[in-house]
């Protein structure tokens, strides 16, 4: 009798271990800088996934002892529906707004977003306050928290499926602002035919965290958090971010 209550014992502890040793999926978009594919195309796994945030989590992941597996897929909508419906995932760069704050559990901030209105860099826009933002077009990236800052504001934004999209309108004349986040819409600028854009105007700015499905175990969410808190404390988060600036 004691041999299979010996048995058992093992086998449960080798079930749990099993259960632990599930690794979060963690999924993110194309946005550099902060997550990028290093084809530079719409889908990326693992050490294929660049930028700030998702060096930011796999060190994190790593330091908690965490496997973690981290993908880049598209469209955005995509990724968050995914990750309110499933056990096991997580969605970065996220930005912690309050209807969001309850659909998830939350880790960071990994990163910092600060919220501007581009224009070329010819561009004669002058702006003193958000409200004379209205007499523009404005292009932003559809259901992205910064586009619904705006118009939640009675702010008119034209929405694109893809952030990069508003490159080619700007070029192109078919919007006059760009809104977007400050690192990541100039990084992307750089890389593209416009070059370096002018900030016409700073109107918010957020904090970017990994959010994890609400079923994921508070212990692992105070476990990853511990790490990245650590990280921080110690400079790594600084010295990720300025290796890619």
């Amino acid at each position: 009798m004691s041999a299979i209550r010996l048995f058992i014992a093992l086998w449960l502890l080798s079930a749990v271990s099993l259960v632990r040793a599930e690794p979060l999926v963690l999924l993110t978009e194309n946005l550099p800088p902060f997550s990028m594919a290093a084809s530079g195309g719409n889908f990326a796994k693992d050490a294929d996934v660049q930028g700030i945030s998702s060096d930011t989590v796999r060190a994190l992941c790593s330091k908690a002892q965490q496997e973690c597996q981290l993908i880049l897929r598209f469209p955005w909508d995509r990724l968050y529906k995914q990750t309110l419906d499933s056990k096991g995932y997580g969605l970065f760069s996220t930005i912690r707004t309050p209807e969001r704050e309850a659909l998830f559990k939350w880790v960071g901030p990994i990163a910092v977003s600060d919220w501007v209105l581009l224009a070329k860099a010819d561009s004669t826009i002058t702006l003193d306050s958000l409200d004379q933002a209205g007499a523009y077009k404005i292009g932003g990236y559809r259901n992205d928290a910064i586009s619904q800052f705006l118009i939640d504001r009675g702010v008119t934004v034209q929405t694109s499926l893809q952030d990069k999209e508003n490159l080619n309108k700007l070029e192109k004349g078919l919007i006059d602002l760009w809104a977007t986040d400050d690192v990541g819409g100039r990084y992307m600028a750089k890389q593209s035919s416009l070059g370096a854009l002018k900030v016409v105007h700073r109107f918010n700015s957020a904090d970017l965290y990994l959010a994890l499905n609400k079923e994921t175990p508070d212990e692992l969410v105070q476990k990853l958090q511990k790490a990245l808190d650590d990280m921080r404390a110690q400079g790594e988060l600084g010295t990720i971010k300025n290796g890619y600036l």
